[in-house]
C-alpha cells in the first residue's frame, strides 16, 4: 500500500448539517480542494457513523479524492451517527430499507449540486449498504447525479442481500444481521459533535428501534416489500453511469453480472476480482489494485468530461482464478485478468454434463454445511471454506475428470437441472461445485441453493406433489475459475446446509435424485481478444487517521469454533463476527465492540435449529467525561408452524439504564 501525502491540491475539511424538507438535519463531513474554481462533488451516504465507526476508512479515501480535485462528502443516514431524525421514518417502523433513505439521498445530491463550490455534477460511491444506497438513489434519477461506483452491493433485496437464498431463509446472516442494525442504530450521537441535545436525540431515536427480523420474516416470498427498492425490478430507471465492482468471495458478486447485462453498455462497466467483502485496494484475498486511481478515471470522465479512455475498457473485467488448495484465508491468489466486450459474452459457451448412475436417495444430516465458511467474508483467518471432503461425504457427488491438455475455464453462473422426487411437501437442495485435486483435497469453487417450494418462482410457494418426480433448475453463484488437467470437477448435492439454510420440519427426509434426467451446465470460456493488457496501478490511500488499538489483557478469541455434543447428536458453531475491538480516536473517543454468534442444530432434527447473537458497544470520552453503552441480544428458533424470535436492547448512560425493551414474536412460516 502506498500512502500518499502529496496531492495536486491542498485540502480543507468542515462538518456541516444538511437540511431535509421536514426539518431534520443530516450530519456531513466535507473534504474540499483549496481552489478558486468550482469542482464536482462525490457523496458517500451510509448509516455507519462518520465520527467513529467508518472514520478510519473515510480518512483513507475522502482526503485522497479531495487532493485530486473533488469535494468528497460523507453523510450519515437519518437516525444514525450524528444525523437527526429516527431510523425507519417514512416507512415500516424499524426498517433499514424504507423509502425515506433514498429520498433523503436525492435531497443531499441536490443540495451538493447547488453549493457555490460545486460545478453541479455529483457522483456517489460506497460499499455494501452504502453501495446499494447509491444504486437506489440512482434509480430515482436526480438530475445532478452523473455517475456511481457501487462496490459489494445488491440490486436484488430478496435473493441477494443476506435475507434469503434460493427462496430459503438465510440462518447464517439474517437473524444475526437483524440484531446488528439495532445495535448500531441504538448508538448515541456524539456530544462532541451534536452538543447538549445529544441525550434527547438519543432517547427519541431509541423509541423507534425495532429488530428488523420481524419485518424480514413477515415477507417470505419476493413480494412488493422486496421489489419496491430492488433496482433489479427496473434497470431502466438508472440514468447515471455505473461502475459495478465485486469479488468472487463476496456474496453479492452476481449484482455486477446483472448490471453489465441490463444497463446500457455506454453507461456501465463491471469489475470482479478475487476479493472478499472489501474495497479492492484492501485486496483480501489479493492481489490488491489501485482502486482509487481506477475510480478517479471514472469520475474524471463522467464528472469532468475528460476523454481518458475509461469507456474503451472491456465491458467486464474479470479475474480467472487458478486452482488452489483449500484454505480458510489466502494472502494472494494466482490467476489472470480477462476482458469481455459484451455480457453474456460470445467467449462463454454453456456446456452440459449429464449425471450418471441409478437413482440415489439423499438425506443429508442437518449439520451438513458447518464447513461453508462465512456468508459475508471480510478477510479474516477463518472466513473461507476449508477442505470440503467432510461435506462431500454427506452429499451425492458426481465427478467429471479434466482431460490432459488445456484447463477447463469457467466464467459466469453454472446451472443445474435435477429430476427429483420427494415424499414430503417441503425441502431444499444445495449444489456445490468443487475442484478435486489428485490427492483428494476438495476446494469449494461456487454454490447455489433452491427452496423446492420456490421452484416455480421466488414470488410464490407451492408444496411438492408428494411421491412425484419433477424437474427443477437453478443457477449457482457466479465465478471465474480454471480447473487444471488431472483434476476432477465435482458436483455435490445435499438436502441440508446449516447454518446457511434454515431447514423446515419434515425436510430431514430429503429427496431422491434421478441422474438420468439431470445435468450440470458450465459456462466454459475460451480466450478472447481483450484478455491481454489489463493492468492496474499499485493501491494508494491517504494518510491514516491515527486510530490507536491498545493492547488488552484479554485472550484473543478464535474466529470460528465447532462444538459437538456426542450424547445429544448436536452441533454448535461459535462465531466471533470480527467486531472493531477496542480503539481510541484522535478526538479522545474510546470505542469498544464485542459480539458473538451461535448456531445450533441436532443432526436428525430440523426443528432444533437455533441462532443466538449478542452485541455490546461501549463509547467513552475521558474529557469531558461521557460514557454510553449499548447491548443487544437476539435469538431465533422454530417450531413446525413458524419462527420464534426474542430480542432485547439495553442502553446505559454511565451506570444508569436509560432504555430497556424486549420483543417476543412468533411469525408463521409461509415459505422460506
Amino acid at each position: 500500500m502506498i500512502i500518499r501525502t502529496d496531492f495536486p491540491y491542498e485540502t480543507t475539511r468542515e462538518d456541516v448539517r444538511i437540511p431535509m424538507a421536514d426539518g431534520v438535519e443530516l450530519y456531513a463531513r466535507i473534504w474540499r480542494p483549496v481552489s478558486d474554481e468550482p469542482v464536482p462533488a462525490l457523496l458517500e451516504y451510509t448509516p455507519d457513523g462518520l465520527t467513529d465507526r467508518t472514520a478510519p476508512r473515510d480518512w483513507q479515501r475522502h482526503p485522497w479524492y479531495a487532493g485530486h480535485g473533488y469535494a468528497s462528502v460523507r453523510v450519515d443516514v437519518r437516525g444514525h451517527g450524528c444525523s437527526g431524525g429516527v431510523p425507519g421514518a417514512g416507512g415500516v417502523r424499524g426498517d433499514a430499507y424504507d423509502a425515506r433513505g433514498p429520498a433523503d439521498g436525492v435531497t443531499v445530491v441536490e443540495w451538493l449540486a447547488a453549493r457555490p463550490w460545486c460545478t453541479g455534477a455529483v457522483g456517489m460511491f460506497g460499499i455494501s449498504r452504502g453501495g446499494s444506497d447509491g444504486l437506489r438513489i440512482a434509480a430515482l434519477a436526480p438530475r445532478a447525479l452523473k455517475a456511481v461506483v457501487t462496490v459489494c452491493s445488491t440490486d436484488d433485496r430478496y435473493d441477494n442481500d443476506g435475507h434469503y437464498l434460493g427462496g430459503s431463509v438465510l440462518a447464517v446472516d439474517m437473524p444475526a444481521w437483524a440484531a446488528t442494525p439495532p445495535a448500531f442504530a441504538a448508538r448515541p450521537p456524539d456530544p462532541l459533535y451534536v452538543g447538549e441535545g445529544w441525550r434527547e436525540q438519543w432517547l427519541t431515536r431509541l423509541e423507534a428501534v425495532e429488530p428488523l427480523v420481524h419485518t424480514w420474516l413477515a415477507h417470505q416470498t419476493r413480494d412488493a416489500y422486496w421489489s419496491r427498492e430492488s433496482v433489479r425490478e427496473d434497470y431502466g430507471s438508472v440514468r447515471a453511469a455505473v461502475l459495478a465492482v465485486g469479488g468472487w468471495h463476496d456474496p453479492y458478486r452476481d449484482t455486477v453480472l446483472r448490471l453489465v447485462e441490463h444497463l446500457p453498455r455506454g453507461r456501465v462497466r463491471g469489475l470482479i476480482g478475487p476479493w472478499s467483502h472489501q474495497y479492492p485496494d484492501r485486496g483480501l484475498p489479493g492481489p490488491a489494485i489501485g482502486f482509487l486511481q481506477e475510480t478517479l478515471r471514472w469520475w474524471d470522465h463522467w464528472l469532468k468530461g475528460e476523454d481518458n479512455g475509461v469507456m474503451d475498457e472491456p465491458l467486464l473485467r474479470s479475474w480467472i482464478g487458478e486452482s488452489h488448495p483449500p484454505a480458510t484465508v489466502y494472502e494472494r491468489m494466482a490467476g489472470r485478468w480477462v476482458g469481455d466486450a459484451a455480457w453474456p459474452s460470445p467467449s462463454v459457451v454453456p456446456v452440459s454434463y449429464g449425471l450418471q448412475g441409478a437413482p440415489v436417495a439423499v438425506a443429508s444430516p442437518q449439520h451438513t454445511g458447518l464447513d461453508a465458511g462465512r456468508f459475508r467474508p471480510l478477510g479474516g483467518d477463518a472466513d473461507l471454506p476449508p477442505d470440503q471432503r467432510e461435506e462431500d461425504a454427506k452429499s451425492a457427488c458426481f465427478e467429471f475428470p479434466v482431460a490432459p491438455g488445456e484447463p477447463v475455464e469457467v466464467l459466469g453462473r453454472a446451472r443445474v437441472t435435477l429430476r427429483l422426487r420427494m415424499d414430503v411437501p417441503y425441502g431444499q437442495v444445495i449444489a456445490r461445485l468443487c475442484d478435486v485435486a489428485p490427492d483428494g483435497a476438495s476446494t469449494l469453487v461456487t454454490r447455489g441453493a433452491l427452496n423446492l417450494s420456490a421452484r416455480g418462482g421466488r414470488d410464490r410457494a407451492a408444496p411438492w406433489p408428494v411421491g412425484s418426480y419433477e424437474e427443477v433448475a437453478f443457477e449457482l453463484n457466479g465465478i471465474g475459475y480454471a480447473f487444471p488437467p488431472g483434476h476432477r470437477i465435482r458436483l455435490a448435492l445435499s438436502s441440508a446446509y446449516w447454518p446457511w439454510i434454515w431447514p423446515r420440519a419434515g425436510s430431514e427426509a430429503g429427496w431422491t435424485l434421478d441422474p438420468a434426467g439431470s445435468t450440470l451446465e458450465l459456462p466454459l470460456r475460451t480466450a478472447g481478444p481483450l484478455d491481454g493488457g489489463i493492468v492496474f496501478e499499485a493501491p494508494e490511500q491517504a494518510e491514516p487517521l491515527g486510530v490507536v488499538y491498545p493492547a488488552t489483557l484479554d485472550e484473543p478469541r478464535p474466529e470460528l469454533v465447532v462444538v459437538r455434543d456426542v450424547a445429544l447428536g448436536a452441533w454448535r458453531l461459535e462465531v466471533n463476527p470480527g467486531c472493531g475491538g477496542t480503539r481510541v480516536y484522535p478526538d479522545g473517543l474510546e470505542v469498544g465492540e464485542e459480539g458473538t454468534e451461535e448456531y445450533e442444530i441436532r443432526s436428525t432434527d430440523a426443528l432444533s435449529a437455533r441462532v443466538r447473537s449478542h452485541w455490546r458497544i461501549r463509547l467513552h470520552r475521558p474529557e469531558p467525561a461521557w460514557e454510553a453503552t449499548v447491548e443487544t441480544r437476539s435469538e431465533v428458533s422454530c417450531d413446525a408452524g413458524g419462527f420464534l424470535t426474542s430480542n432485547e436492547v439495553v442502553c446505559r448512560e454511565g451506570d444508569e439504564v436509560v432504555f430497556h425493551r424486549t420483543w417476543e414474536r412468533r411469525l408463521p412460516r409461509t415459505a422460506g
